[in-house]
């Protein structure tokens, strides 16, 4: 006869800026794994067109910033076709400003779960992050069929989109844990989100290059780390943007306090989040 062990749960609440848990998110990973599809398949749902808006909406803005930025304003492209340079930086914009809006709110949005079950509610932003990689990979694809056809092959340069990808996940998480901790009480911070995430597009190298922005103003460009997400990603791919430098290290040394204090602050949060929603 065989003896069956049991795990005994013990939920407690935290006190002060305690550990994070990260080891949860690792015991809980099915629950993650399913939190992901769940936000994947829900997103698209009783849409006529479904996930071919993962790829239509950074075409729509790549035709349309080509016009206005490329014929209309005519601004260098440093000899690469216009809608090749937006696309490129258009593809890591996209996926940090989706990420950004979708998970400030998740902790509201998923209020009626939260109030009924234990699980790490870091959970909820790492499940609509990762879903956005998800769709970053589709919008990639569309990116390697246009830069083969203007005749740019994949090349090793290209592994260095990797650590670019890195700053834009972190730099998100870092909005996403501080946003969603302030949304519990003020609601409308998902608003600020979403008009700030539209809005600092046009001050962050998306639609043109660094170059054409005031040379004595680039210094303070460059504090957002998503100048060197946008850049880095054309740098690596077709050859023009800003390059790693040292002084990237200061909008990385931003990201990693933010995410860290994010994190905790985020963690504190659930405490009391149950009360507030």
């Amino acid at each position: 006869m065989s003896e069956t062990s049991e795990k005994t749960l013990l939920i407690k609440p935290t006190k002060g800026f305690s550990s994070l848990g990260l080891h949860e998110l690792w015991e809980f990973r099915d629950l993650l794994g399913f939190q992901i599809l769940k936000e994947i398949k829900g997103k698209y749902r009783q849409m006529a067109l479904g996930p071919l808006w993962i790829v239509l909406q950074p075409l729509i803005n790549m035709v349309i910033l080509s016009l206005v930025f490329g014929k209309v304003a005519k601004l260098d492209a440093g000899g690469v076709p216009y809608p090749l340079l937006t696309y490129s930086a258009l593809i890591p914009w996209t996926f940090f400003q989706n990420a950004s809006q979708l998970s400030s709110a998740c902790l509201v949005t998923e209020m009626n779960v939260i109030s009924k079950v234990y699980f790490p509610r870091m959970i909820l932003p790492a499940s609509y992050i990762i879903g956005r990689i998800v769709d970053f990979l589709a919008t990639f694809g569309i990116l390697v069929i246009m830069l083969i056809a203007w005749g740019y092959y994949p090349s090793l340069k290209w592994l260095a989109i990797l650590p670019y990808l890195a700053l834009a996940v972190f730099t998100t998480l870092a909005i996403s844990t501080w946003t969603a901790s302030l949304t519990v009480q003020f609601r409308d911070m998902k608003f600020l989100v979403q008009y700030g995430t539209q809005a600092a597009m046009y001050i962050t190298p998306v639609a043109y290059l660094a170059t054409n922005f005031p040379p004595e103003w680039l210094w303070l460009l460059k504090l957002n780390p998503m100048f060197y997400v946008c850049e880095g990603f054309r740098w690596s791919l077709i050859g023009v943007g800003q390059g790693p430098e040292l002084y990237m290290l200061w909008p990385i040394s931003i990201v990693v306090i933010m995410t860290i204090s994010g994190m905790f602050m985020f963690r504190r949060t659930e405490r009391t989040i149950v009360d507030l929603l």
